[in-house]
C-alpha cells in the first residue's frame, strides 16, 4: 500500500472516493449524484488530502482537511475490510505530522446502516487510542447525523 499526499483530487480519485464514501459511511450520508459530491468538496476550504492506494493503484483510504472557521478539520475513510491492521492509524499520523490541530465529528453510537445493510460501527475508539480528546460537549444533532466532536493536538 501506498500513501499518496495532495492538494486536490483529480476526478478519477473524486469518483474513487465518492464511491468509498457511500460504502463505508451510514447510507443517509451518502451522495446521490457525483455533482453533489463535488460541489460539498469545492466549499471547503484549503484542502490537502492523503490517499492510501493498493497495488493497482485504487483508492482504499482518504484523509482529508480543511478549514472551516478557525479550525482544521478532517475526515478519515478507510474500507472496512482493511480495519484492524493499522493502516488508518498510518493515515492519521501522516496527517499530525503536518498539521498542530485536528478536528472532526464522530458518530458516537452503532445504530446507523451503511447502504448495503450493515450497521456502521462507530469509530470512536479508534480516535481516542490515537490522541484525540472527546469533546461531550460539543455535539452535531442533525437529520443525517449525531456526531460529538473530536480533538488531536500536537503536544
Amino acid at each position: 500500500m501506498d500513501f499518496i499526499k495532495r492538494s486536490e483530487v483529480s476526478r478519477s480519485e473524486k469518483i474513487q472516493t465518492l464511491e468509498l464514501w457511500n460504502t463505508e459511511y451510514p447510507g443517509k450520508l451518502a451522495y446521490s449524484t457525483f455533482s453533489s459530491f463535488e460541489e460539498y468538496l469545492l466549499n471547503l476550504s484549503q484542502q490537502s488530502h492523503i490517499l492510501l492506494l493498493d497495488e493497482s493503484k485504487k483508492i482504499k483510504g482518504w484523509y482529508f482537511d480543511f478549514v472551516r472557521g478557525e479550525e482544521k478539520w478532517f475526515s478519515l475513510i478507510l474500507e472496512s475490510r482493511l480495519h484492524g491492521i493499522g493502516l488508518g492509524t498510518q493515515l492519521l499520523n501522516k496527517a499530525k505530522e503536518k498539521e498542530p490541530e485536528l478536528n472532526g465529528w464522530v458518530i458516537d453510537h452503532n445504530s446507523d446502516r451503511k447502504k448495503n445493510g450493515d450497521f456502521y460501527k462507530s469509530p470512536l475508539n479508534f480516535y481516542l487510542k490515537n490522541g484525540f480528546k472527546e469533546l461531550t460537549e460539543k455535539r452535531l444533532e442533525l437529520d443525517k447525523i449525531s456526531a460529538v466532536k473530536i480533538k488531536w493536538e500536537a503536544r
